[in-house]
């Protein structure tokens, strides 16, 4: 179990749970992430939607990518790859290490968890409100 963190991601920055997560998979930890939906992004609803949506339109036009999914666990996990080196065996064996889950699972519900959240003065917008709206 020590080798395990359970991250609690509701009300945190997805940058800096991002950061955090990718950093202890490179430590050789197994990283889970529960409550993904409950993640936020800085800035105003409208900014932030149309920079997802640019970003998705990207990968539309060809058959070929880049792929940019819509659901928030897998926008969390693709937030982590891109923090990794995840092309090279070192990246690839840690991004193997990390889960992420919308909601808590039956076998995570007692254990403790790391809350990385702060509280925010500005704008934000969760990511379930996001993928709801791309």
């Amino acid at each position: 179990m020590e080798n395990k963190i359970i991250i609690d991601a509701a009300n945190t920055i997805l940058g800096r749970l991002a950061s955090y997560a990718a950093k202890q998979a490179l430590f050789g930890k197994s990283i889970i992430i529960v409550n993904c939906n409950l993640a936020i992004l800085s800035g105003s609803k409208s900014m932030v939607i149309n920079q997802y949506k640019e970003e998705r339109a990207k990968g539309s036009t060809s058959l070929k990518g880049p792929h940019f999914p819509k659901d928030p666990e897998r926008l969390v996990k693709r937030t982590i790859r891109g923090m990794l080196s995840y092309k090279q065996e070192r990246g690839r064996s840690a991004f193997k290490r990390i889960m992420c889950y919308n909601d808590v699972p039956a076998e995570y519900a007692d254990s403790q968890k790391i809350a990385l959240a702060k509280t925010l003065k500005f704008k934000t917008i969760t990511l379930k409100e996001l993928s709801q709206r791309i």
